[in-house]
């Protein structure tokens, strides 16, 4: 009798798999989802972005590496199941001070930049999420010329002063 009510507990607080997950308004989650759909948006996720995904998200969050695996795995399920970008910058806008939604932005950017090639698709759709989060363009644009720099061999293309 115990130890049902034990197991019974335990699925309650931690669920059917017994770890704890991220809660659905959890603003990590929001962002590790929109993180996860700008390295996927052009069709290829290479290894440098699965690498540079959980170094930016364990960075940015302190997360051990058991609990970056597990928000990755769940932003996958969101995204999945995300028919638009809202759901996430609204539980951004929501819970988050300007500065940090710039560091969303920023790691877009850094995760944008990993693998080397800036795709329209992914640029556009940092455009979108910063309209959303109430990112400025010239914050948006100064976070990615920041970011480039930091990647010596890549140039920020030209013409990219305005939208």
């Amino acid at each position: 009798m115990l130890s049902s009510i034990k197991r019974f507990i335990r699925q309650v607080t931690l669920g059917e798999n017994g770890r704890l997950g991220f809660a659905e308004d959890d603003h990590r989650l929001a962002a590790a989802a929109l993180l996860v759909h700008v390295i996927a948006v052009d069709g290829i996720v290479d290894d440098e972005e699965r690498v540079a995904l959980k170094k930016v998200l364990r960075s940015a969050y302190s997360l051990t590496e058991e609990a970056a695996d597990e928000l990755i795995r769940e932003a996958h399920q969101r995204d999945n199941e995300a028919v638009d970008l809202y759901g996430f910058t609204s539980v951004l806008k929501r819970k988050l001070p300007i500065e940090e939604r710039l560091k969303v932005v920023e790691m877009m950017w850094e995760l944008v930049y990993a693998d080397g090639t800036v795709h329209e698709f992914e640029d556009n759709t940092i455009w979108r999420v910063a309209e959303l989060l109430g990112v400025s363009s010239r914050d948006r644009l100064s976070l990615r010329r920041k970011v480039a720099r930091g990647h010596d061999d890549e140039a920020l293309p030209e013409g990219d002063d305005e939208d």
